[in-house]
């Protein structure tokens, strides 16, 4: 990289790290793990730097993919666990457990198409207009997907889900 593209490269880590490694964290419940999405994302920035159009949209969409592939790690990790018996009293559910379920884990329960959208409105904050033009799907195709997922989730909550946003 040249000094310029390395100084402008410096001045995006410095400006978005926090706030993308902050965006894992929340879906992620842990911070190293945050931390290491946050910098893959940036790694896989870097190596493709000079065809990369927008940055941010390209940080944010790789850090979703590689929040669901953690989520699906632990999922195989909880079944496997599951299956050996050792978490069979927490596994049943307990009275109640529909309405106290967080909604960051009805959000991972969510077919890809929708979850990637919501990550990307809900939790990196990015307008449907660069979400469409990041996922390569019309504008009204994302603002329905978002509907869906508003849909799935209140029902999942009983109602009780604010779409304010």
């Amino acid at each position: 990289m040249s000094r310029s593209k390395d100084r402008a490269a410096a001045e995006l880590f410095a400006d978005l790290y926090p706030r993308l490694a902050g965006w894992c964290r929340r879906l992620v419940d842990d911070d190293g793990t945050a931390h290491e999405i946050a910098s893959e994302a940036f790694t896989r920035l870097w190596t493709r730097w000079t065809a990369v159009e927008e940055p941010r949209g390209f940080l944010y969409v790789t850090a979703a993919n590689l929040v669901r592939d953690h989520w699906r790690k632990l999922e195989r990790e909880r079944r496997a666990v599951r299956r050996v018996g050792t978490e069979a009293a927490l596994a049943r559910p307990q009275e109640g457990a529909e309405t106290s379920v967080p909604v960051r884990m009805l959000v991972q329960s969510l077919p890809e198409r929708l979850r990637t959208v919501v990550l990307l409105y809900y939790y990196a904050d990015l307008p449907v207009r660069e979400i469409a033009r990041l996922t390569e799907r019309r504008e009204g195709t994302v603002k329905a997907d978002l509907h869906a997922a508003r849909e799935y989730l209140r029902a999942r909550l009983g109602g009780r889900l604010d779409h304010t946003h």
